[in-house]
């Protein structure tokens, strides 16, 4: 019987010291266990908590106003597990009279304790008295001094998916054999079973859901230890083929099994639980993986201990809510451990694994070790040993520059520095919490993440180095020559999505001491956690980042706090901008470099992203920025294949498959493989669509095959019915960091979508005249939004098709030339048609019907004879050299007969143009009779601001008379290039091949402007 005169109400416990106990040892106090006071009534249980080992009840009673609380603990020896948790939970039931008498009757005698094990009173926190069993230290074995440390330990932790199941136990036990047999002291750390197979029970979320379930008096969180007993009982029979093991597993496991539903019923009871409690059920999983773990590899025929880690661990809660380790003490009971069980002298002949994730107080409460508890539990004890090295096994190969679910060419990385991961992780990247690396730091011992899956793969090694990374190898900064290696600045990228910015302005806020202060005092208050900050050097602003759930607090948070300062105009506003996310670049390699900033900016801008606020630290580790939320995967993206790949990615579209749009298809993958191993330049075409029906790339086939999309747009399960939004959608989300829409079509209302195109950040590569012989307007509107942003608009093709015709046009004007007239043989066809006509005796009609069956003509050749598509041209070039003319101001002279204008159909157009063959003989007689020869030519009047379309005679000696073929012949009159010795170009303007090479020119220029080497 414990009673004690203070403890007049408030907290009472049982206790039962440690399992294994000498049942002859004598008795320190009496067994029988009945507990002589229960709470008044007017006593509040107001948190529950579990001691040390599993067997001690403890419970805070708040009573009336008047009095104030008691913590007092009262200790026992050992206590019957199945029934004592049960027996008394009907104490912490306030006001309840019979409390005493119900415990009196329900609980069960207690087991003898050692006579080293005697109660003594100490006070607790706040004065309250507390009893606790303190056990004798026990002197250290002779001969023994503790852990070797520094002996070459390694120590291989294991996650949950790693232990899922038999067959991975066995395989995780066979790694530590064949560790332990190449003579390498070997020490594992092991989490709780997590699953092998969807749909299987996690043993973790199992103790968790029976946790909750219970405290709220769900009797269903016996279904839970149902699930928890089949899984490991079927895994135990599968891994120990050894009886005697099997037996010893599994009575341990039902022991442990049986105090557990007494603790549930007890909190089932209650209706409620506390921290305390939910960390010593939740921390049952890993003694089991551990135990097992161990019984498999004696079974295999080596040597193996388990240790549970709250033998060892000894923690303290932290401020950020994690918790810190008590290196002191934790070192003393390894040695003990060690010395007690002969570990240090089995060394590498036998195989130590240790619980993950669990710890215990200074106060002997077992507690866990929070986020990533299992990683901590690895490194800590890696520092406890000073192994040689950590290896996190996992389901992943490594560390990825860039989350792969993200950014597809993202490549795992061979090595991080502490700072590197610390960066990374904080920012949401699958690396070690940022807690996890600094026992590891402590004696800068390596922290390697394998993945046990494809245990080929060398992992990511974190450590204290400092290599610049080279071509894909690491050297030191001194070995380097950044003039002639290209050197990747940046090691990783990692993002937060779902951010508020939070921005806080006003002149009032300048030179006033204690303003941030106040800011981010009042957030903290307010319980949310600020993700970035920046700051300008005038103090006229602080801004800051937050995640969103969190925005509408702090804001309230904020304008009650400076609601004077608002009303007074000392501060303009609080205000925030939702939506966005952070992207953070991170390496060690951007410390002194100068233009890592630009680079990094200039990826952004040119993948049309705009950024809403930058933060760097003078450690030059990390650059941060904010971009809209939506923007954030092209932005990784962008950013990624600008430091990491060095490579020009680029997502396309292709409008129009036919003829043209066809043969720059086949030009683009003839190129592809040259254009990756030259120019770095991966062309991924996702997306085809014409007037009735389109082909897009699927989630498994994230690029069209080039060599098989006809097959597959005439009637394959991707293609689907033309959707030009969801076709634009489709471009803009294939992850690339750029993207180009190439519209091989002639349709006005496909030219109608540049602009929509452009404003996304689209590039824009075109032969389709329609856009810029259309309305002026639209077309300044098109040009403008080309030089004010990024996005890039090349239409060469319109004109001479691969001929340099807009290009010759821009050097002329931006080195200065002024251009007073541009004369030009436009048309492919038309140049063939006069080329060929009076030189033989065949009548105009013959020769139209003959370049018609060669295809130079379009389908309906009066397209071509009306003299249409040359004004178009004729209006382009009079914009590009300044003047505002519209189509409607540009005279045409029409070879088509007015009485043939208006026939239906192609065919009795073609009938008919013979009627009139007469009279264009007679055109070209009379040229020839005064030795010139008839051409067709669009010419640009800048110098009188004018353009016209017209069939005019030259004499035998001008360039254009002995044009031959379909050759396109263009002359530029300009300062520089006077009449007579103009600037002339020639060459081919008509054919899907030479318009396709033109337009392939064109993308490639755009690749050229992303960064492309030239």
């Amino acid at each position: 019987r414990f009673a004690h005169p203070s403890i007049d109400h408030g907290l009472v416990a049982c206790h039962a010291s440690p399992p294994k106990l000498d049942p002859n040892a004598s008795c320190a106090v009496s067994t029988s266990a009945r507990l002589s006071y229960a709470p008044p009534a007017t006593t509040r249980v107001s948190s529950i908590a579990f001691g040390p080992h599993r067997f001690r009840l403890s419970i805070r009673a708040t009573p009336t106003r008047s009095t104030p609380p008691r913590v007092t603990t009262v200790t026992n020896p050992k206590m019957a597990s199945a029934a004592s948790a049960a027996a008394f939970a009907p104490m912490l039931v306030p006001g309840a009279a019979s409390a005493r008498r119900s415990y009196a009757k329900n609980a069960r005698v207690l087991r003898a304790a050692p006579r080293s094990v005697k109660p003594t009173l100490r006070a607790a926190p706040g004065g309250a008295v507390r009893a606790a069993a303190v056990a004798e230290k026990a002197p250290a074995p002779a001969g023994t001094g503790g852990v070797d440390r520094g002996s070459g330990y390694e120590v291989h932790k294991f996650g949950g998916t790693c232990v899922g199941s038999a067959e991975r136990i066995s395989g995780c036990c066979d790694l530590l054999i064949a560790s332990a047999t190449s003579g390498v002291k070997t020490f594992g750390v092991v989490s709780a079973m997590g699953v092998a197979n969807k749909g299987e029970p996690k043993v973790t979320d199992c103790l968790i859901n029976a946790t909750e379930m219970a405290s709220t008096r769900n009797s269903l969180y016996m279904d839970e230890l149902v699930k928890l007993e089949r899984k490991h009982q079927t895994t135990a029979e599968a891994l120990l083929t050894d009886q005697e093991e099997y037996d010893r597993y599994m009575n341990s496991f039902a022991e442990e099994l049986e105090d557990l539903k007494a603790m549930l019923k007890a909190m089932s009871i209650a209706g409620t639980s506390t921290q305390a409690f939910a960390d010593f059920v939740v921390g049952h999983g890993e003694l089991w993986t551990a135990r097992l773990c161990a019984a498999a590899i004696r079974c295999k025929g080596f040597d193996a201990e388990w240790i549970d880690a709250r033998d060892v661990l000894v923690v303290t809660d932290a401020e950020d809510g994690g918790v810190d380790v008590d290196y002191e003490a934790s070192n003393k009971n390894l040695d003990l451990l060690f010395d007690r069980l002969g570990h240090n002298k089995a060394g590498a002949t036998r195989v130590l694994i240790a619980t993950g994730f669990i710890a215990r107080t200074p106060d002997g409460i077992p507690t866990t070790l929070k986020r990533n508890g299992s990683d901590y539990s690895a490194t800590i004890f890696g520092a406890l040993l000073i192994a040689a090295n950590i290896s996190i096994w996992t389901d992943v190969d490594g560390v990825y520059s860039a989350d792969p679910r993200k950014v597809k060419e993202a490549v795992c990385l061979k090595q991080l520095s502490y700072n590197e991961a610390w960066e990374l992780s904080y920012f949401g990247a699958n690396v070690l919490h940022p807690r996890t690396t600094l026992p590891a730091m402590r004696y800068s011992i390596p922290v390697t993440l394998r993945n046990y899956f494809n245990q080929a793969a060398p992992g990511t090694s974190i450590s204290d180095n400092c290599a610049v990374k080279t071509n894909g190898d690491a050297r030191p900064v001194s070995s380097v020559d950044t003039s002639k290696e290209q050197v990747n600045f940046i090691t990783g990228l990692a993002t937060i999505d779902d951010v508020c910015l939070i921005n806080v302005e006003g002149t009032g806020m300048v030179g006033v001491p204690g303003t941030a202060n106040a800011v981010f005092q009042t957030v903290k208050d307010a319980g949310c956690n600020v993700v970035m900050i920046s700051q300008a050097s005038s103090e006229h602003s602080i801004c800051f980042a937050v995640r969103s759930h969190e925005a509408a607090s702090a804001k309230k948070a904020l304008s009650a706090r400076f609601e004077k300062a608002i009303a007074a105009g000392r501060i303009k506003e609080i205000s925030t901008i939702d939506d966005c996310a952070v992207l953070a670049a991170v390496g060690k390699n951007m410390c002194q470099t100068p233009g890592v900033s630009a680079m990094l900016f200039g990826a952004l801008a040119q993948a049309n992203v705009n950024v809403v606020a930058i933060a760097q630290g003078a450690s030059e580790y990390n650059i941060t920025v904010v971009v809209k939320n939506k923007q954030i995967t092209k932005a990784l993206n962008a950013v990624h294949s600008k430091f990491y790949l060095s490579k020009t990615v680029i997502s396309v579209g292709i409008v129009g498959p036919g003829l043209v749009g066809k043969t720059l298809l086949r030009q683009m993958n003839e190129q592809l493989a040259e254009l990756k191993s030259d120019y770095a330049v991966d062309l991924r075409v996702v997306a085809i669509t014409g007037a009735n029906k389109m082909l897009l790339s699927s989630e498994h086939e994230t690029v069209l095959d080039l060599t098989t999309w006809e097959s597959l747009y005439a009637g394959g399960e991707l293609s689907q019915s033309a959707d030009m939004e969801k076709f634009t959608t489709h471009i803009l989300d294939a992850g690339s960091p750029n993207s180009v829409i190439i519209d091989c079509s002639a349709s006005e209302a496909v030219a109608m979508q540049y602009k929509g195109w452009l404003q996304k950040g689209i590039n824009v590569v075109t032969p389709n005249k329609k856009a810029n012989s259309g309305d002026l307007k639209y077309y300044k509107e098109l040009r403008n939004i080309q030089r004010n942003g990024y996005t890039h608009y090349f239409y060469e093709g319109t004109v001479g098709a691969g001929l340099p015709i807009i290009s010759t046009v821009r050097n002329l004007l931006d080195s200065g030339d002024r251009i007073s007239k541009i004369e030009g043989i436009f048309s492919g066809t038309l140049s063939y048609i006069f080329n060929t006509f009076g030189g033989d005796a065949k009548p105009f009609s013959e020769i139209v019907k003959v370049a018609k069956e060669l295809g130079y003509t379009e389908p309906d050749p009066r397209d071509d004879l009306s003299g249409m598509d040359v004004a178009r041209k004729v209006v382009i070039l009079a914009r590009e050299c300044g003047l505002d003319l519209e189509l409607c101001d540009v005279p045409v002279q029409s070879l088509v007969p007015e009485a043939l204008r208006e026939v239906e159909s192609v065919e009795e157009f073609m009938a008919k143009l013979s009627e009139y063959d007469e009279a264009m003989t007679a055109r070209v007689a009379a040229a020839a009779k005064n030795g010139e020869k008839l051409r067709y030519v669009g010419v640009v009047d800048v110098k009188n601001g004018t353009g016209k379309v017209e069939l005019k005679a030259y004499t035998s000696e001008h360039p254009f008379a002995g044009l031959a073929g379909s050759d396109n012949i263009i002359s530029f009159e300009t300062k520089r290039y006077v009449a007579g010795q103009a600037l002339v170009v020639r060459g081919p303007g008509a054919g899907a091949e030479v318009t396709a090479g033109g337009v392939f020119g064109d993308v490639l220029r755009v690749c050229q402007y992303l960064g492309a080497p030239s």
